[in-house]
């Protein structure tokens, strides 16, 4: 499995605001089957960062594709394969 980084910048304050309550579930529905491992918002407005796992980049940018905030045209997105740490020091 795979993980991938997606910034969803914010492309429409209104449609964000309204379709809100749907990209928060659509999440919560990931997030319970696996595919979404981290999210949340930047807190200066500008968008939100989440974290999927998936397969390949194909599987990920389907998945991002199926987001409210994606299909309704409130952000935009960029996405990115991460390559996760695990061994961290404190």
């Amino acid at each position: 499995m795979k993980y991938f980084a997606v910034f969803l910048s914010m492309k429409d304050e209104e449609l964000s605001r309204v379709h809100r309550p749907e990209h928060l579930e659509f999440l919560a529905r990931q997030r319970e089957a696996g595919s979404v491992l981290m999210n949340g918002r930047f807190t200066d407005g500008a968008g939100g960062l989440i974290i999927y796992r998936a397969e390949d980049t194909e599987s990920a940018v389907a998945l991002v594709k199926q987001d409210p905030y994606i299909s309704l045209g409130a952000r935009d997105y960029e996405i990115y394969e991460w390559d996760m740490e695990t061994n961290y020091e404190f």
